[in-house]
């Protein structure tokens, strides 16, 4: 190690400064910009993240398998089903009951007994009363049996764990306010079922044929765009508006 020229005031050099000093240190290098423990500073994406995070949208399925209707609780029928039955069973173990503690059966169970053993099987009463109940069981079975939710439209699922429906009046809104962006259409009127859209347009002018292969057309579009599981049909009817007086 050398020492500084200048007498007593003389003082060793650090050895960075000596070896800058002499030309023989390391190369300076850039300030790594990766930051402490390998991250990247603060405002600068990774590239690699950000492309994995931003990658193409999930893609609707073609088919509509899986996207069933919705199920409708059944919330009145089955409470009023209850209550009916919870009311008989229990008036009729107080009856029972009754009976067992050496009391006189109630009046309506002996007349009812009494009718039962009397009257014929073709009697109109009884006529009636069986088919009241047997459409009352026929109800029933077709409330279990079907899904119920008409207003409800199954749309298709991206994830099997996420269902959608879109409502009928929201859908016809939708085709609505496509119907009237076609040149020529005066007013629209649209009816949405499972199956099939009915679109019931006035054009006040083009021709009607024109108007109508525009509207099939925006229509076809419109459909599509609501990711309907099974998209329905479209039925077209395109008019002149009436004659005032």
């Amino acid at each position: 190690m050398r020492e500084a020229e200048g007498g007593d005031d003389a003082r060793p050099l650090p050895p960075a400064e000596e070896a800058r000093s002499e030309g023989t240190g390391p190369e300076e290098t850039a300030p790594d910009q990766t930051g402490p423990e390998g991250t990247r500073p603060r405002g600068e994406p990774d590239r690699a993240d950000s492309a994995a995070g931003h990658g193409p949208p999930p893609t609707f399925a073609e088919d509509g398998r899986g996207a069933g209707r919705f199920w409708s609780r059944r919330r009145v029928p089955a409470a009023l089903l209850a209550v009916l039955v919870l009311a008989g069973t229990g008036l009729l173990l107080y009856d029972v009951v009754a009976v067992r503690a050496d009391h006189p059966a109630m009046h309506w169970r002996r007349e009812l007994a009494r009718e039962l053993g009397e009257r014929p099987l073709d009697d109109t009463a009884v006529l009636v009363g069986a088919g009241v109940a047997a459409a009352l069981g026929l109800w029933l079975l077709v409330l279990a049996a079907t899904p119920g939710q008409r207003k409800l439209l199954p749309m298709r699922r991206t994830d099997s764990d996420v269902r959608a429906g879109l409502e009928r009046t929201a859908a016809a809104m939708m085709l609505r306010d496509r119907a009237m962006d076609v040149p020529g259409v005066q007013s629209v009127r649209v009816r949405v079922r499972r199956s099939k859209v009915r679109v019931r347009a006035v054009s006040h002018f083009r021709d009607p044929d024109d108007v109508r292969d525009d509207l099939d057309t925006a229509l076809a579009g419109g459909v599509d765009d609501l990711g309907l599981a099974r998209p329905p049909g479209v039925l077209v009817r395109v008019t002149r508006p009436g004659r005032k007086g």
